[in-house]
């Protein structure tokens, strides 16, 4: 079961940088559905293409914790790989779980702004992908 998390967790993040990095070199599809927006259609923040790469490395660095870990590839005691692995993903279980739910203005389930493109497809997909994600690292870390 262990195997399964694993390659699931690894291949949503490996989606997601690979999301991220289009976005960044220019690419426009889903764009305008991912970033929160008012009531009158203005975006919260407008993400650039630094702040973009960078999730981008954070979720590349996300898939190679999840592949460390499940697989225990060269994970020597001297190097204490498997400790940064193991608190790397705790902390990456606890981001996944706080951003699905929110920041009770315009992201998570307990958004008051409920009404724009983003936001339901916030409550639809992106905060239920975040939830099952952050359950299924802390079942990844804990099952063992």
């Amino acid at each position: 079961m262990t195997t399964v998390i694993g390659a699931m967790l690894l291949l949503v993040f490996l989606l997601l940088a690979g999301l991220h990095i289009y976005w960044a070199l220019g690419g426009r599809w889903g764009e305008a559905a991912v970033v929160p927006t008012k009531a009158d259609g203005a975006q919260v923040f407008s993400p650039g293409r630094a702040p973009t790469l960078l999730v981008a490395g954070g979720l590349l660095g996300c898939a190679l914790s999840v592949f460390l870990y499940a697989t225990k590839l060269s994970i020597r005691p001297e190097y204490h790989l498997a400790v940064v692995c193991t608190y790397a993903l705790r902390l990456v279980a606890g981001l996944f779980i706080v951003r699905a739910i929110g920041d009770f203005r315009y992201v998570g389930f307990f958004k008051k702004h409920r009404h724009t493109r983003f936001a339901q497809n916030d409550t639809a997909y992106y905060s239920p992908l975040c939830l099952v994600v952050g359950i299924l690292i802390m079942w990844l870390l804990y099952s063992n």
